[in-house]
């Protein structure tokens, strides 16, 4: 049984619900094929995903990029006028979760901060390997600033978020745009975001053992199959925290305390800084990876939603 006494409350009951739940399922195993498990990730994932605010419009549309037609759910708050775009990259250690197990994060986003959201399901690993999903994140927000207005969207005024290795991948597709002559961007949120391979920091020698949700073992797994190669691992556009910053635009990290990622959060929090780029950042105490999409269950996640709503709105107007 976990010790959850130093955990936020809300936080705590909420992962002890989950906990049950799952118990009613096979057990998730970080093997390949990844394909049942996938299904058994996702079906759990959906207690977050359902439900959220009403928006006026929500239509898949398709990108072709990479040989691949990459299926792109928009969300637009308001039919009346093009709107700021958020282009969202969902979590899930590049191997699961979907567009559908963040459906409600993005109804919520669309409704708080008055923007059309473009959740982007990328191909994942194994069977795409690095840099595909980067390549196609890319390619969306190119497709959306230069034909933005056919989907009845501003595309340009554009933000990227993600989180965790969503949040890696919006601070990867910004790096491969600055350096490809890409759109301007005005802003990126990243929740608690993979930032480096290495598993030697702080916050995972205490909580990489396990009982926080994501543990070494599982961060381990999932660079093995997103970046197979040692180089691929170091590269700066899948360690991020390793790459020239400068240049990004005004840059959102919000981080858990107890997650074995605050460390390289952290340091790519200074990095960002001392690169000259603007940065807001905010720790937030006794919660774990993956707080972002307990916004019905806990009120940490509650208000760092709505931080990040201001955020959004100060960048776009």
């Amino acid at each position: 049984m976990t010790d959850r006494s130093h955990w936020d409350p809300e936080m705590a009951a909420f992962s002890a619900a989950g906990e049950a739940e799952a118990k009613a399922y096979p057990p998730i195993r970080l093997e390949i094929p990844l394909e049942p498990h996938r299904r058994v990730n996702d079906a759990l994932s959906m207690r977050t995903a359902k439900g959220g605010p009403t928006v006026a419009e929500t239509t898949d549309r398709w990108v072709a990029a990479r040989g691949r037609r990459i299926c792109c759910r928009v969300y637009r708050p308001t039919t009346d006028k093009p709107l700021p775009v958020l282009v969202w990259f969902h979590g899930g250690g590049w191997v699961w979760a979907s567009i559908d197990t963040h459906d409600r994060l993005c109804r919520e986003y669309a409704a708080a901060a008055n923007v059309a959201v473009v959740s982007v399901d990328y191909a994942l690993s194994p069977e795409a390997k690095f840099p595909q999903a980067v390549e196609e994140c890319a390619a969306v927000v190119r497709h959306v600033a230069e034909h933005g207005a056919d989907w009845g969207l501003d595309g340009s005024r554009i933000l990227l978020g993600g989180d965790s290795a969503g949040g890696n991948l919006g601070l990867a597709t910004a790096l491969l745009l600055r350096d490809t002559n890409g759109p301007a961007l005005r802003g990126i949120v990243a929740y608690y975001p993979v930032c480096d391979s290495r598993f030697d920091t702080p916050s995972y020698r205490e909580y990489g053992a396990g009982g926080y949700g994501l543990n070494r073992q599982r961060m381990e797994f999932y660079w093995s199959v997103y970046a197979s190669h040692e180089g691929d691992r170091s590269h700066p556009l899948a360690a991020v925290g390793r790459a020239d910053l400068t240049g990004l635009p005004p840059v959102l990290v919000h981080l858990a305390e107890l997650d074995v990622l605050r460390s390289e959060g952290e340091a790519l929090v200074v990095k960002l800084r001392q690169a000259g780029v603007t940065v807001e950042t905010e720790t937030f105490k006794g919660l774990v990876h993956g707080f972002v999409r307990a916004t019905e269950f806990v009120s940490k996640s509650r208000e760092a939603m709505s931080k990040a709503v201001a955020f959004m709105k100060r960048v776009t107007n």
